[in-house]
């Protein structure tokens, strides 16, 4: 049986059809917003597979070029391997759906989602959340919440839910909100300075929509949801779990004292050996249900000192940040760089001036084009002190990255003031919590230490919150346990005008808009102190780029001789490019860019742009080349593309009997421009530049000549060419 239902959101309807396609899934739903159109199909294993004691939840986004009417590029012709914005979007789907499964729950579990059409208009990712939820909801997969996805942006201080692509670049705000009817889940984004209000009531402003959205979907599940299937959850030892606290009595708390993580994490491995050879007889399938009792033992101690005492892991209070220290130019090659260490956290950034050749090029359904400014983030694993194996760039690393990326962009200059690819990358040393927002914290001093005139510097910080009921503290630079202890990790990157990124996943139900307000004032004092800290180290971009950077001149040329540049199929600027080394980049007004990696290399590129799109002067003076032999003359190209004509009168104060005794094709010349005709001829001569060792007899005679009548042709028909297009 196949089901359609719609709703009006935002001014455009939202379309959802169950049962049509995909019915050996476990749950699949077509979802259809304007001419988008999203498809997500999720199946769930009936059987455990053994040793899993973890939800295996695999959630996958794909865009297919057809969906926008393109065939993909490349060899194959077939879609590769995710690009950035899915994976971005498989993460923003992943991290609200995640908490939707019950506890203990291990099966294997994959939600497929595919854009099948796109109308360059409606993102198909704010999609993303509301056809999963629909899927697993739909289907006896044991998920009891719905939850809903809404895109908001600010124009004009006004509030757009949903705004188009086009609307989004116009938009001071970007803010992507999933929640369920009662809370706000996950929130992630980007902004251009906005005030700590206008990001709360832009965040209420979207969950009234959410709210409308998943009653509809909650209509739809109603009709068609299957019976839940039976399933066995991860069953904790209860009779272990007493065992080992009482064991362990007041160890726990004595571990969670130790301000050192390594030490701390001696200590607690010290422990579960123990508990491992005195109550387990060393069993090995026991070792994942003793850490988890130790974890949990540690977590609710870690959360009654915050609650109770205001102590925190590393005893800190809930308001202070941990030791800062900024050090700038460590890497003498690189255009710039920053070592940012916070407590355990520590990111070496560096920025890297390109010309417009290393643009990265954007071909999804979004975007097409080039990008001019990068941010990668790079996470290896000794950075917490694990071997682990690596392969390629991980999900993580290009969320973190893209968070990054967002926060610094609002404060970069414009390319047409600087026109520079910019790449920075973080590499992370040290981790113990927040090391996207030390990211963003480097590499704003690295494009500052590489003398990139950014408007102002920016900062992050990560956030979280412990509450029990009423009760709650929110913690300022949180560490990477109290993250994964606490019930909300909030990361805000900013300046001292406004936030420009922000990224929020909350664990629990009830965060007031007076909460989310204290948070923001919280992080905002705390991005002050951090930015006060930085100014010290560097308040503003150094006054000059690295030595070692590509050097940049920017000249006019006539608009009417580009083409002569560029020459047929692009000929001319390929050869300026080779024989100087040089990247040349032309608009359509004239303007004229050369990269060049040494002051030496930009000149000669742009003597040699010069030479070609020079306009004729008249007395001015050329070395020419002589093009085509006349019985008349000569035509001399004395300007790439541009010829004139050297009557044979005009070769030598003596009588020229045939112009080929003197000249022949490819002979160089030198020659005076005389006149520039009304129709844009030009005149040139060869003896005007000559010394004239005549006789007077001589004279006399070439004077006699001339007077006599004409007869043949006028000396300068057909002559002289105006600039070739």
């Amino acid at each position: 049986m196949s089901l359609t239902r719609e709703t009006e959101i935002g001014g455009r309807k939202l379309k959802v059809i169950i049962g049509k396609t995909a019915r050996q899934a476990d749950g699949a739903a077509w979802v259809q917003y304007g001419d988008t159109v999203l498809h997500v199909a999720a199946v769930s294993a009936r059987e455990r597979r053994e040793g899993l004691d973890f939800l295996p939840l695999t959630v996958d986004y794909r865009e297919k070029f057809y969906a926008g009417g393109k065939i993909p590029g490349g060899f194959f012709k077939r879609e590769g391997r995710p690009h950035e914005k899915e994976i971005l979007t498989s993460r923003m789907i992943d991290r609200p759906i995640r908490p939707l499964f019950p506890e203990g729950y291990a099966y294997e579990t994959q939600v497929l989602t595919m854009v099948l059409s796109s109308d360059s208009e409606n993102d198909a990712d704010v999609l993303g959340p509301i056809g999963a939820s629909i899927a697993l909801n739909i289907s006896d997969i044991p998920v009891n919440e719905v939850i809903a996805s809404v895109r908001v942006g600010q124009i004009n201080g006004k509030f757009i839910l949903n705004p188009t692509m086009d609307e989004i670049e116009k938009s001071r705000l970007n803010l992507f909100v999933v929640g369920s009817h009662s809370a706000i889940a996950m929130v992630e984004g980007h902004a251009k300075e906005v005030s700590n209000r206008d990001l709360i009531d832009a965040l209420f402003f979207g969950h009234e929509y959410i709210r409308k959205i998943v009653e509809f979907e909650r209509e739809i599940i109603e009709e068609v949801r299957k019976p839940t299937r039976e399933y066995t959850l991860i069953e904790k030892d209860e009779e272990l779990t007493a065992r080992i606290t009482k064991f362990v009595g007041s160890e726990v708390a004595r571990i969670a004292a130790i301000t050192e993580k390594i030490e701390r994490k001696e200590k607690t491995n010290v422990l579960t050996l123990r508990i491992m050879s005195e109550l387990c007889d060393e069993d090995p399938e026991k070792i994942g249900e003793v850490k988890d009792v130790i974890r949990e033992l540690m977590k609710q101690e870690v959360r009654r000192n915050v609650l109770d005492r205001n102590v925190r892991l590393d005893g800190r209070s809930n308001t202070d940040i941990r030791p800062i220290e900024c050090e700038l130019g460590l890497l003498p090659r690189a255009h710039g760089s920053a070592l940012f260490t916070r407590g355990q956290t520590q990111a070496l950034a560096t920025a890297t001036l390109g010309t417009r050749m290393d643009e990265q090029r954007i071909d999804d359904l979004s975007n097409e084009g080039f990008k001019k400014y990068m941010l990668h983030y790079n996470f290896p694993p000794y950075s917490t002190g694990e071997v682990k194996s690596t392969f390629g760039v991980s999900r993580r690393e290009v969320g973190h990255g893209k968070l990054g990326e967002r926060a610094i962009d609002a404060i970069l200059p414009d390319w047409d003031d600087f026109p520079y690819t910019l790449r920075v990358v973080s590499e992370i040393l040290e981790s113990n919590g927040s090391s996207s927002m030390a990211t963003v914290c480097a590499a704003s001093l690295a494009l500052m230490d590489a003398g990139v005139p950014v408007s102002k510097p920016v900062a992050g910080i990560a956030m979280g919150l412990i509450k029990e009921d009423k009760k709650y503290r929110i913690l300022t630079d949180i560490l990477g346990d109290e993250d994964h202890l606490g019930d909300m990790d909030f990361k805000v990157a900013g300046t001292r005008d406004g936030i420009t990124a922000f990224q929020m996943d909350i664990k629990i139900e009830g965060i007031s808009a007076d909460l989310m307000a204290e948070a923001l004032a919280q992080a905002e004092d705390a991005r002050f102190r951090i930015l006060d800290i930085m100014d010290r180290a560097i308040d503003k971009p150094r006054p000059s780029i690295s030595q070692y950077a590509p050097k940049f001149i920017v000249l006019k040329v006539p608009v009417e001789r580009i083409g002569a540049l560029i020459g047929p199929g692009g000929k001319i600027i390929r050869e300026i490019i080779s024989e100087t080394g040089a990247t040349i980049d032309i608009e359509d007004d004239g303007t004229v860019r050369i990269g060049a990696i040494d002051n030496e290399t930009g000149e000669r590129a742009k003597q040699r742009v010069q030479e070609i799109t020079e306009v004729p002067e008249v007395n001015k003076v050329y070395e020419g080349t002589i093009k085509r032999i006349m019985d008349f003359g000569a035509f001399v190209e004395i300007i790439p593309g541009i010829e004139g004509l050297m009557h044979i009168s005009q070769i030598d104060h003596r009588r020229t009997g045939r112009v080929s005794d003197v000249f022949q094709v490819g002979d160089k010349v030198k020659v005076k421009l005389l006149k520039i005709e009304p129709d844009g001829k030009l005149d040139l001569s060869r003896k005007a530049l000559l010394t004239d060792d005549r006789t007077d007899e001589e004279k006399a005679e070439a004077e006699e000549r001339a007077a006599r009548p004409h007869s043949g042709f006028r000396s300068r028909t057909g002559g002289g060419r105006g600039p070739r297009r």
